[in-house]
């Protein structure tokens, strides 16, 4: 089994624990479809357009406000 060599100062001991409860903000990015251009997390498919890398993946219902106009 593993031991370690020296002690650890009570600073890197505090230092090491005080990173257990940081929460860090999502990444974001811009969505690749010049129409959009909406914050998207990497790797993850558009929900606002459902493109993902130039290609559409998910269709997308219209929002609810645009019922109106496609009755007339």
């Amino acid at each position: 089994m593993a031991v370690p060599k020296k002690r650890q100062s009570r600073t890197r001991t505090a230092t090491r624990r005080a990173q257990w409860d940081v929460i860090q903000a999502p990444t974001l990015t811009l969505c690749a479809n010049p129409a959009c251009r909406a914050p998207v997390r990497p790797h993850r498919v558009c929900g606002a357009c459902g493109m993902y890398r130039g290609k559409q993946v998910l269709a997308v219902a219209a929002p609810a406000g645009d019922a109106s106009t496609a009755a007339e």
